[in-house]
């Protein structure tokens, strides 16, 4: 039979100036063995009334039970229904409930002698009322009476033998006669029923000591569990970064064990310097009552609260963020709309450092409506935490270099490569022509004069050659090593492009020039540039355009205002083209669209390359279009304006006079036109 009815409440009921107390299960053993220990000392004839939670419980007591036997005619004991635990009238009367009988959540003892009266009616608390507290079996905790008082033991018997009847009907005679010898109907409660009665000092101390000893354990427990998580977290967190370099991997990880280890509304953890002004969230652990800040960009800068975490590198634990006496309200008042806006109640800021630099932050926060105090423990393990994490951002950066570096490495393996290819090509062939030239001049002393000038102008081309070659390679590594001075001053754009038709022509004799068309416009502002630079990057562009454009082909260059602070120039042409696919690579280094072997024209493929390096050190960009081969080609670099300069166009002392309805032309430059 079952019964869900709880004996403690049923005894509460019937008796409500009763106040339970709470007892651990260490209190509650020597209480019985205090009560058990009364009747094995006296001369027997008592009612003994113990109900055990589980078979184990009782196996555990059996022997004890035995020897009570031989001294009571009266002993009841409840357990619930096991292998060796059954119904049964042998030594004493054993009664077996089912497993979904309220007692097997109680704990009773009832003694009842001539000289001795005593009750012990509790039930058990859930085990884990407080997560953080370790399973433990001294940790298990009851709630109920426990008292001498004659009047609430007498009732407790009756309640007891009650359900004793209930669940053995055929001992009802026997319950009987323990009533009518041992409980006194006209018993009166006393005036003292709060469960504490006890005439025993010694058992009372002894009760006293073992629940003080108790609580005791209970927070050594709390704070050997509190270490056992932290280092359980951060044995995780070590795996993790020993695992994976991926520093993306590791905040994932190291922000949801953390936020459900403390059981935060929110985690954050992310990278940061003490420079940064502001910060993507990228790493959240988050309840689902709460708003996500993945992807909000977090202020840094504005924060006086990050600036003191930066400054001391110590945890800041604000338990109350609305509190006007917190030692950090002016802090928070900085911030007050960013508080607000995402419910930050209670909030943790620890400090990610390696060296004494600032690398990173952890934040908590908690959204609830109270403030939340934040624990030692709490500050310990986020300090762990965080300790590990300093280490993994460090680890991550120098994966990160050391990719940056193979990379270079692999660069600088491809750039030798090129390098030994096209030196092998372009040094060779004209030592070739040099020395074939000087053996034959020193070798046939009789030579014409005619073929003694031919001899003597190759080997001069072929040695300016080399020589520009040489200088391409020394100009690049200057520029890519950042050791150039750069003189910039105030510039008009047109001089700039007089200059670079002038070297472009001079070059090529005036007569290899594709037709070369200039548009700019009357009015356009001065640029902030250094012009030996500019005129070079100008060169070098429609060197390129020629090169690649046929006799019968076009030449433009034009300028226009792109922004409020750069011009835009645009040298194109009708040429060859690029395919789009290679477009990004034609400023690299040894590039040539034909190859370095196997090209027409000549060239290093350094010229794009320098390009480069210049426009950038000048504060401007380049980049070139193309729908394809054959279909040309354009490439554009942009220059600072010079501020506070006025706007116009440079007068040249070289302009012709314009005549109506003919542009101008610039002498020596028949090609050349200049767009009004």
């Amino acid at each position: 039979m079952s019964n869900s009815t709880s004996v403690v409440e049923e005894l509460l009921t019937a008796i409500p100036q009763l106040r339970p107390r709470l007892y651990f299960k260490t209190s509650l053993t020597a209480l019985s063995h205090a009560m058990e220990d009364h009747i094995l000392a006296g001369a027997g004839g008592a009612l003994v009334i113990a109900s055990f939670q589980q078979e184990r419980f009782y196996l555990q007591e059996a022997s004890r039970y035995l020897r009570i036997a031989e001294l009571s005619d009266q002993l009841y004991v409840l357990a619930a229904a096991g292998t060796s635990f059954t119904s049964r009238s042998e030594n004493y009367e054993t009664i077996a409930f089912e497993p979904e009988d309220a007692l097997v959540y109680e704990w009773h003892l009832v003694v009842i002698s001539n000289d001795y009266q005593a009750c012990l009616i509790c039930r058990e608390r859930p085990v884990h009322d407080d997560p953080s507290q370790p399973a433990l079996d001294q940790n298990r905790r009851f709630e109920g009476i426990w008292t001498q008082d004659a009047y609430v033991t007498q009732r407790s018997a009756e309640i007891l033998l009650d359900r004793i009847a209930q669940y053995r009907p055929y001992l009802a005679e026997k319950v009987q006669v323990a009533k009518q010898r041992y409980l006194h109907p006209a018993a009166a409660p006393s005036n003292r029923l709060d469960g504490k009665a006890s005439p025993d000092p010694f058992t009372q101390r002894l009760v006293t000591y073992l629940q003080a000893g108790q609580y005791k354990l209970l927070k050594a427990y709390k704070s050997i569990a509190a270490q056992e998580q932290r280092e359980r977290l951060v044995n995780t967190i070590t795996s993790v970064i020993r695992q994976s370099l991926d520093a993306t991997e590791i905040f994932e990880q190291a922000a949801s064990e953390l936020g459900q280890a403390l059981n935060v509304c929110r985690c954050l953890i992310y990278p940061c310097a003490a420079t940064d002004a502001t910060v993507t969230v990228e790493h959240e652990h988050r309840q689902a009552m709460v708003e996500s800040l993945l992807g909000e960009t977090w202020p840094l800068a504005t924060s006086p609260l990050f600036d003191y975490v930066q400054d001391t590198k110590e945890i800041v634990a604000i338990s109350d963020t609305h509190d006007p006496e917190s030692p950090f309200r002016y802090e928070l008042d900085a911030i007050r709309l960013l508080l607000d806006r995402w419910r930050i109640q209670s909030w943790l800021i620890a400090p990610l450092t390696y060296q004494g630099r600032l690398v990173g932050m952890i934040e908590l926060h908690h959204c609830q409506a109270s403030p939340y105090d934040w624990t030692e423990d709490d500050k310990a393990l986020v300090d762990a935490i965080a300790a590990q994490l300093s280490v993994a951002i460090i680890q991550a950066e120098a994966y990160a270099n050391l990719q940056d570096l193979n990379r270079q490495l692999e660069a600088l393996d491809l750039t030798r490569a090129n390098l030994i290819a096209i030196t092998g090509h372009e040094l060779r062939t004209p030592l070739s022509t040099i020395q074939v030239c000087l053996e034959s001049l020193s070798t046939e002393p009789d030579m014409p004069a005619e073929l003694r000038q031919v001899m003597i102008q190759a080997a001069l081309e072929d040695a300016e050659r080399m020589r520009k070659l040489v200088q391409d390679f020394l100009t690049l590594s200057k520029l890519e090593s950042g050791r150039v001075e750069w003189n910039l001053e105030s510039l008009a754009i047109q001089e700039c492009v007089d200059l670079a038709l002038s070297s472009v022509n001079a070059h090529h004799d005036g007569a290899s020039v594709s037709n070369i068309k200039v548009k700019i416009p009357k009015s356009v502002p001065l640029v902030r540039a250094d012009g030996e630079w500019l005129v070079e990057v100008l060169v070098k562009l429609l060197d390129n355009a020629s090169k690649f454009t046929p006799t019968d082909g076009k030449i433009t260059i034009q300028v226009t205002r792109s922004s409020p602070t750069h011009l835009q120039v645009t040298i194109a042409d009708t040429g060859r083209g690029i395919e789009p696919s290679r477009l990004d690579a034609v400023f690299d280094r040894f590039y040539q669209e034909e190859g370095a072997l196997r090209r027409t024209t000549g060239g290093t493929g350094l010229g794009l390359a320098m390009c480069r390096q210049i426009v950038e050190g000048l504060g401007g960009t380049i980049w070139a279009d193309s729908e394809g081969k054959h279909k040309g080609s354009q490439f554009h670099f942009t220059v600072p304006i010079a501020q506070g300069k006025g706007e116009g166009r440079s007068t040249l002392d070289v302009r012709r006079p314009q005549r109506s309805g003919q542009p101008a032309t610039v002498p020596g430059n028949p090609s050349v036109l200049l767009d009004d």
